[in-house]
């Protein structure tokens, strides 16, 4: 469609990004509102956290056993292009090793980047006691003759 001056018609012309922050912001206050009993009750009936502690336990087991290793393969991959970009394909081509030569440091801060993060997620879970069950949970006991 066109405009009498001659200008397209675009129907998301309206929205503006305030309005989308408002949106989102408002979604995201409903979301906690609704979410933060249902963390408050999530260790009230069993000693693993019931149903929230079984959903975080499955999200970081997640991230660790195939998300992690998925993307530092994906990494791995990066890197290698980069190597035969720069030391076969770029021969006597200076861009295809300038383009090598990037995707060789890039591979590389992704490396050092993923491997911190990984290591944040595990000192967080490590630290919270997340990952244990209910067979390691330890019940504190009074000293005494049991």
């Amino acid at each position: 469609m066109v405009y009498s001056r001659g200008k397209v018609f675009n129907p998301f012309n309206f929205i503006s990004t305030r309005m989308i922050r408002n949106v989102v912001t408002s979604l995201s206050g409903i979301a906690l509102v609704l979410l933060v009993p249902l963390v408050a009750d999530a260790g009230m009936f069993s000693p693993d956290g019931g149903p929230v502690g079984t959903l975080l336990r499955n999200i970081v087991g997640f991230i660790n056993q195939v998300l992690i290793p998925f993307i530092l393969g994906v990494g791995f991959l990066f890197f290698v292009w980069g190597m035969f970009l720069y030391f076969i394909k770029g021969g006597d081509d200076d861009e295809a090793k300038t383009t090598g030569k990037s995707y060789i440091v890039y591979a590389a801060a992704g490396f050092v980047l993923i491997f911190i993060f990984w290591g944040l997620i595990s000192v967080l879970v490590n630290g919270t006691g997340l990952m244990q069950t209910e067979n390691s949970l330890q019940t504190p006991r009074a000293p005494g003759p049991r």
